[in-house]
């Protein structure tokens, strides 16, 4: 009666933890949905950022024009005069995603605009995200350590920078398709069932819609596979979680249009078909154990290992004949920027001179995921205590994306997840022995635990758990009817060593338990800590990362200042041009002119064609007459320039100039860094080279400038008087400059009559000259 009363009770236990449990998940939810609306309360409900313009624009054509046509469109308001077909360079998971949302609302009568649903996926994704940390850090260490890990992944600023209201790019599902794939593979891995098996691949191949970083899926199972065979945990379990993601993904994937057979192709895809074929020889030595003599045994598995190494062999040496003729040998810019931090900044200046490409500090790791960095070790720690297949999978996770996080800052939105799983680890581990330590100690408690320990050990069945008691107990009722020796003898072995793994359990708890005090204090400290991180990330939500970059703030002793330029000079260009105009820029404010001013743009944020802006950056490095002879012959009309020097807006196009250069250099020999340095060193003071001083961008950017502050022209970004004050424009006029000069646009001027331009010479060589123009062998290249 006592075990059978017992075993009620723990039921109600558990029925009533799981309801619990289920309400602190929806809070959790909650929590990451709510502390991302900063910047819809403080500010607006717009778009941030630059590329979010672009998944805008995309998902307003999808609603309105449907799926068919959506795949089948080809931009020619983007890279004029090549265009871009939209279907076959874009990962389309967010698009369909957000235009499926809008579906659902819209037919439930909600009637809500797709700018709102489009504000509002990456939040409502975010909290997805920390359940599907819950699931998987519950899958490795329990529930305890899941609904911890879910708690820090909701608030961990990493992932806030990338999920705030407005931040509509693809990093806003992606990392919950990054999370629950890495769960469901290890789900598979410890039940061994097939069916999560085919939705690890779904969900996969939702993640290749999603971000191109899904090569990081598909290189970090191949790794913790080859892992478990190396390690001799090779199982049946680890032939369904792996293979069936190989097959059945990357035929999957191979149907994303932008993917396409770069799936079966390219350098990153074939670490996971050479683990597979390794798998296969080894599930087949494996087979072969099972029903061979030991001695037939080895004979076997030499012949079935030679035939692996020759097909292995045959393998590399069709991939390695894949790959020769490409220079990067199958690898992407990106990919190889990874491998080797030094690359990008050596061959490719297009990926250097993205900020979010660069290599992150130490106080970035603190602002980004704040006291996880310290508790990251102690969850390793954790997980080795035992060590299974789930929790190395996580420590291999934890390595590799510590690695990725410091070659790129960007991927530090990769670590996030890995560094709140561990964390959440090692906080369920000290909260579990610190709260075992107290409960141990309470006179009460301590009491009532010597008697229920004397209760179990007189219990005939001697079972640790309720459920294993009422099984022994159902087990025993046919043996009191057939009293057997051997029944008594095997009962007798049985109570045992349940009383013996008992007795062990409790002394080795015993060995855990800490002083009381010290426990207390321990547990305070980490209140604290859990508290000061908090506080942490509210404050990187309200402050750091809710300000949209196209309305800009800024406090000082008046007051707070709000810098509307961008738009504003959209709004122009959007009621002040004609509709074929084409505006020329530089490639960070393509999307931006697209969605908001509905121009033709010459280069945007895609950067798939690095000539093209290398021409843009040709014509800003060049002399004013020269530039006009580049944007002339692609048929510009306007210049957009950003210009920080007024209100000290350090993104600005001057300080951008040297990626300009080096772009425009790498394609285009005449173009020379070394012309626009001063003792190494870009400067637009008097100390500027001449080349510098009459260069397009120069000459944009301060035009007038010295009219502001009464002929001072003193640079708040740079801090220092410019060198050139009175600039004069020939080719170009203003024809636009914002409230706070962040953003002037300039219009090309039409060409001169070359008849008139001509008279003051001789007629002779007026006549030879007009001949020459008029054949066309005397005109001059505008790109040297």
């Amino acid at each position: 009666m006592a075990a059978v009363e017992t075993a009620n009770d723990k039921a109600l236990r558990y029925a009533f933890g799981n309801v619990l449990c289920f309400f602190i998940l929806l809070l959790i939810g909650v929590l990451a949905f709510s502390i991302r609306l900063f910047s819809v309360i403080k500010y607006e409900s717009v778009i941030h950022e630059f590329d979010p313009y672009f998944n805008y624009r995309v998902t307003q054509f999808l609603t309105k024009n449907g799926i068919y046509d959506f795949w089948n469109w080809f931009d020619d308001r983007t890279w004029y005069p090549l265009g871009r077909v939209i279907g076959g360079t874009v990962y389309p998971g967010l698009t369909l995603t957000a235009g499926t949302l809008w579906w659902i609302l819209n037919s439930l009568n909600i009637p809500l605009s797709v700018e709102t649903v489009c504000v509002f996926t990456a939040p409502i994704f975010s909290a997805f995200a920390a359940w599907a940390t819950y699931f998987l850090t519950k899958e490795v260490k329990g529930t305890g350590a899941g609904l911890t890990a879910a708690a820090l992944l909701a608030m961990v600023p990493s992932y806030i920078s990338r999920s705030v209201a407005g931040s509509y790019d693809n990093e806003a599902v992606a990392i919950f398709a990054l999370i629950f794939t890495f769960y469901l593979y290890i789900k598979t891995l410890n039940t061994g069932s097939l069916f999560y098996a085919t939705l690890n691949a779904i969900a996969y191949f939702y993640m290749v819609c999603s971000w191109g970083g899904y090569t990081f899926i598909i290189n970090l199972i191949p790794m913790h596979a080859l892992l478990c065979i190396v390690t001799g945990r090779y199982s049946p379990r680890l032939y369904i979680a792996y293979c069936p993601l190989v097959v059945l993904g990357t035929l999957l994937a191979a149907l994303v249009p932008v993917v396409g057979f770069n799936a079966v192709l390219t350098s990153e895809h074939f670490a996971s078909f050479l683990v597979f074929i390794i798998i296969h020889v080894v599930a087949l030595a494996y087979y072969i154990k099972g029903i061979l003599s030991p001695k037939m045994f080895k004979v076997a598995v030499t012949l079935v290992v030679t035939v692996g190494v020759v097909v292995c062999c045959g393998v590399i040496a069709v991939l390695v004949a894949l790959v020769a003729s490409s220079p990067t040998k199958g690898w992407s810019g990106r990919s190889l920027s990874l491998l080797d931090p030094t690359y990008a900044s050596k061959y490719i200046p297009i990926i250097a001179s993205v900020s979010e490409h660069q290599p992150p500090t130490w106080p970035s790791y603190f602002m980004d995921i704040n006291v996880l960095a310290f508790l990251v070790p102690a969850g390793i720690v954790a997980c080795f205590l035992p060590l299974s297949d789930a929790s190395s999978f996580v420590i291999l996770y934890i390595v590799t994306s510590v690695y990725f996080s410091g070659v790129m800052v960007r991927l530090m939105l990769v670590l996030a997840p890995a560094a709140c799983i561990m964390s959440g680890i090692a906080l369920s581990e000290a909260f579990g022995v610190f709260t075992r330590s107290i409960k141990f100690q309470l006179p009460g408690v301590s009491q009532s635990h010597q008697i229920d320990a004397e209760d179990t050990g007189s219990e005939p069945s001697g079972g640790v758990i309720g459920n294993d008691i009422v099984k022994t107990d159902r087990h025993d009722e046919p043996v009191k009817e057939r009293p057997l020796r051997r029944n008594k003898k095997k009962d007798k072995e049985n109570i045992e060593k349940a009383s013996k793994s008992s007795m062990k359990s409790k002394i080795e708890k015993r060995l855990l338990v800490l002083p009381l005090e010290t426990s207390i204090i321990a547990l305070l400290l980490l209140v604290l800590l859990g508290a000061f991180y908090v506080v942490h990330c509210v404050w990187a939500a309200a402050e750091a990362y809710s300000a949209p970059s196209i309305v800009l703030t800024s406090h000082s002793h008046d007051g707070l200042h709000v810098f509307d330029d961008f738009r504003e000079a959209y709004a122009w260009l959007s009621h002040n041009t004609d509709v074929d105009d084409k505006v020329a820029s530089w490639w960070d404010y393509g999307y931006q002119t697209t969605a908001m001013a509905n121009r033709t743009v010459i280069v945007d944020n895609n950067t798939w064609n690095n000539t093209h802006i290398a021409t843009v950056g040709t014509a800003m490095s060049s002399p004013e007459k020269a530039a006009w002879e580049i944007f002339n012959s692609l048929d510009v009309k306007y210049v957009l320039v950003v210009f920080g020097g007024l209100v000290g807006y350090s993104s600005d196009d001057i300080n951008k100039f040297l990626w300009m250069v080096r772009i425009g250099g790498g394609v285009f020999p005449h173009i020379k860094e070394s012309d626009y340095l001063r003792d190494g060193q870009y400067r637009i003071d008097s100390q500027a080279t001449p080349t510098m001083l009459n260069c397009l961008m120069y000459k944009l950017s301060y035009y007038r400038f010295a009219d502001t502050d009464g002929g001072k022209a003193f640079d708040k970004v740079r801090r220092t008087e410019i060198g050139k004050k009175h600039i004069r424009l020939t080719h170009f006029e203003e024809v636009f400059t914002t409230h706070h000069w962040m953003v002037r646009l300039y219009k090309l001027k039409p060409p001169k009559n070359r008849i008139r331009s001509k008279t003051k010479k001789s007629k002779s060589k007026s006549s030879s000259t007009t001949n020459l123009k008029r054949s066309g062998t005397g005109k001059k290249n505008p790109w040297h």
